[in-house]
């Protein structure tokens, strides 16, 4: 008795959407051509309560034997069509095969079915799946569901799927309306439908195939300027790190003439601090792991400061004035550590995770995506520049550099404590190395290695922006940052690196001091 009444329950309440469906029609889901299972199940996508057997097909829990259909509700199985029990179990079944055509086809009808959910986020992710694979079957749906809709960002969705759907109309009054809706798209796959009806063997009305070459036009336009903006972008995302990394270096190379090999291992000195204070944020503070950058920003400065400035004491203070002997020695000390890092952290990259609040991107059009991590760089960028500018040009510390670079010797005779400032100037030129490892570790893998990519495109901006000058070294990185993405989307990566290196020779040989060459007597002379 216990196991009737459950049946009969499971009947009335667990599968109220099959309780009226026309058995011949839902047999047809299971037919082998592809033809009739789609016409079954538009045909089913007319009658609400079909809308559970539906979504059991598009699950693959639509289940056949021996001709069969039936869903298992715990250890019971459920006629498809009428939902009575099918006793006994059978005892061999399998799903109802969905290829990629019928269950395009499924979605779409499921898509137009929740339409009419009381739910604003059923119906908006309804219409998004209609407007990314219009039917023109579903045209009258969508012309009802338009006039029904109140809610003004899912009627903009269903008038552009309906528009899309209306391609295929067989009126061609229609396909002209359809067309001069979605003239302002920039879709690649709107130009995709609107492409076959510029075909005189495809289209045989002479103004819908000049209105649609007229739209693929104004689309093409628009993509090509989105893949412009697209490059520039990531052009100035890549001249945000390399500046990160060009700052420090133009303090240190212009104030002591040091060649700092090991200027790229700072980088991974901040990195590999951002690593460490995400994992203290892990395992001590959850809750607030999301602002685990923020606290990593001065951790990573402060760290790499005194790592340089203790190779600025032990080691590079005993070279100044020997070029080649420091070149050798920064090289070496970028090996101690690497293999430092090696031995601490492993050979293996660490993960380094994007906050939630750095995930995701903008949109500005179709294909052009902006990601906020990459945004975050930028503007991180500008900022440390600004207190940079404020450093040299408003404290006593950045004057006491600036005339360090300028004359030397003038400086250390009017009282400037040179060496003190060889010291200070080296830990903040390897400090915002540091926070260029901060910026790094969110848009790259964090290992020993990193550095070793960045130390000479680094090197290319201190000497084609001036030594010392930090609007040189904005222009010079943003530059090179653009021009190495528009030439690698053009001829690779190998060839643009080549092709840069050789516009900076010529740039170099033009003015050997720059773009923005420094001023006073010292350099003059």
């Amino acid at each position: 008795m216990t196991r009737i009444l459950l049946i009969l329950f499971l009947g009335l309440f667990a599968l109220p959407a099959t309780a009226a469906l026309d058995p011949a029609v839902v047999k047809q889901l299971a037919a082998d051509d592809s033809d009739t299972s789609i016409a079954a199940i538009r045909q089913l996508g007319q009658q609400p309560e079909a809308v559970s057997l539906l979504e059991a097909m598009a699950n693959d829990e639509l289940l056949v034997s021996e001709g069969t259909l039936f869903l298992l509700v715990g250890e019971d199985a459920l006629d498809a069509a009428t939902g009575a029990a099918i006793t006994p179990l059978p005892e061999t079944y399998e799903s109802v095969s969905v290829n990629s055509r019928v269950r395009r086809h499924l979605s779409s009808v499921l898509a137009s079915m929740k339409l009419r959910d009381a739910d604003r986020t059923v119906r908006l992710e309804a219409a998004q799946t209609l407007r990314e694979s219009p039917d023109a079957d579903l045209i009258p749906v969508l012309a009802q569901a338009m006039a029904q809709e109140t809610d003004a960002e899912i009627k903009a969705l269903l008038q552009r799927a309906h528009a899309l759907s209306s391609l295929a109309s067989p009126q061609a009054a229609d396909r002209l309306t359809a067309i001069a809706f979605l003239d302002d798209s920039t879709s690649p796959a709107t130009r995709s439908l609107l492409l076959p009806l510029t075909d005189a063997e495809r289209e045989p009305d002479a103004m819908v195939r000049e209105a649609a070459a007229k739209a693929v036009r104004a689309i093409e336009t628009r993509l090509a300027l989105g893949e412009i903006l697209g490059q520039v972008f990531t052009g100035v995302s890549l001249g945000s790190i390399l500046l990160l990394a060009a700052l420090g270096l133009a303090i240190t190379y212009g104030v002591m003439g040091v060649i700092n090999m090991a200027h790229g291992e700072l980088l991974m000195v901040g990195a590999y601090s951002t690593y460490l204070v995400q994992t203290l944020f892990r395992n001590h503070l959850p809750g607030l792991l999301d602002w685990y950058l923020l606290a990593a920003i001065p951790v990573a400065f402060m760290v790499a400061a005194l790592v340089g400035m203790l190779l600025e004491r032990t080691v590079i203070r005993r070279l100044y004035g020997r070029p080649l002997e420091t070149l050798l020695a920064t090289w070496g000390l970028s090996l101690i550590l690497i293999q430092a890092a090696r031995v601490i952290f492993g050979a293996q990259n660490v993960e380094v995770a994007n906050p939630t609040w750095m995930s995701g991107g903008v949109e500005l059009m179709a294909g052009l995506v902006l990601p906020w991590n990459r945004i975050v760089i930028v503007g991180f960028a500008l900022f440390v520049l600004a207190l940079m500018w404020a450093l040299m040009q408003k404290t006593r510390l950045g004057l006491f550099v600036r005339a360090v670079t300028q004359n030397r010797g003038m400086a250390g005779c009017v009282g400037v404590p040179t060496g003190r400032i060889d010291m200070l100037a080296f830990g903040l030129g390897a400090g915002i190395a540091g926070l260029g490892g901060v910026a790094l570790s969110q848009i790259a893998n964090v290992g020993p290695d990193m550095g070793q990519g960045y130390i000479v495109d680094s090197f290319l901006v201190v000497v084609l922006g001036g030594v010392g000058q930090l609007a040189g070294a904005v222009w010079a990185a943003l530059g090179l940052g653009v021009v190495t993405k528009f030439l690698e989307g053009w001829s690779g990566a190998v060839i643009a690196k080549i092709m840069v290196l050789v516009i900076v020779i010529i740039v170099i040989q033009k003015r050997p001091q720059g773009l923005f060459a420094l001023k006073g007597r010292f350099v003059e002379n």
